[in-house]
């Protein structure tokens, strides 16, 4: 996963929430418009302002043309209509290349290859490093509608690869996927009753200590608590969960699993988390 595009109403909670709790660093700013950075590219997250708070497209990194047009040929032999977006919009991405389609929820997902680097080297304003390089910038989690329907786009036509399952409860179970090291870089779950969308980003640092000390001040009021820290039972991620300004929550942690195709084997777990992750509403679903 390359990119997000976020649509916000308040971008000045976002500045200070993405800046002095996360240390993303600020690429650009505009009365409409937050990038931020997190590594060597040009951003990872690109902060909208509208009049609605969502994730409203995925950015999902190809080798090159010839695989994006392979994946557009095989995304519209499925039955997506696929876009191959304008030169402006190319631009404004910052990549080489770009085609857009909808998911099954009508999600917005963008292929893209040839996204640019900035040529200043990245500063957190807290000092912080995340895990990124080949894995990507973190992962997404959706809940969905449909589970076969996910399957089919992620696992046929795109070529995810299953890392895991975990049972969130009777009949309800989430499905975690890699296209490269990291444990899973996109994961789904049909969990009956939950809104529909993406769920959370989740951001990894290289030190513990980024996390500890992120949550001391979300411990002190910087964010509203989604879950507490805890460790996960498939990635044994150690992280919380924070609500962003759009709604959705973002999974801050270190330590996540790494996984090697040539000798991985997919398991399934009873218990999204082995301790901690405490919800701070115990009604809300598993996100």
């Amino acid at each position: 996963m390359g990119y997000a595009i976020v649509s916000a109403t308040d971008l000045v909670a976002w500045e200070e929430f993405a800046v002095d709790l996360l240390g993303l660093q600020i690429a650009e700013k505009t009365d409409d418009r937050l990038l931020l950075r997190m590594d060597e590219k040009a951003y990872r997250l690109d902060i909208r302002r509208s009049d609605r708070d969502e994730v409203s497209a995925l950015g999902w990194e190809v080798t090159g043309p010839g695989d994006l047009a392979e994946l557009a040929t095989s995304l519209e032999g499925a039955g997506y209509a696929v876009k191959h977006e304008s030169a402006e919009l190319v631009g404004e991405r910052m990549v080489s290349g770009l085609v857009a389609f909808d998911d099954p929820d009508e999600q917005r997902i963008e292929l893209y290859y040839g996204m640019k680097n900035d040529r200043n080297r990245f500063v957190s304003p807290n000092g912080v490093s995340f895990v990124t390089g080949t894995g990507g910038l973190g992962h997404a989690f959706q809940l969905v509608s449909d589970d076969d329907a996910y399957s089919a786009l992620y696992l046929d036509v795109l070529g995810f690869r299953i890392s895991d399952y975990i049972d969130f409860g009777p009949g309800a179970y989430g499905t975690f996927t890699h296209v490269n090291p990291r444990h899973h870089s996109f994961a789904w779950a049909p969990l009956p009753d939950a809104p529909r969308g993406v769920g959370h980003l989740m951001f990894e640092t290289t030190d513990i200590d980024f996390v500890g000390r992120a949550w001391d001040k979300v411990l002190g009021g910087a964010a509203p608590v989604a879950s507490t820290f805890g460790k996960h039972s498939n990635d044994e991620m150690l992280s919380f969960y924070v609500v962003s300004p759009s709604g959705f929550q973002i999974e801050y942690g270190y330590g996540g699993k790494l996984i090697d195709d040539t000798t991985w084997t997919p398991s399934r777990y009873d218990v999204p988390s082995v301790w901690g992750h405490q919800k701070s509403d115990p009604n809300e679903p598993d996100v």
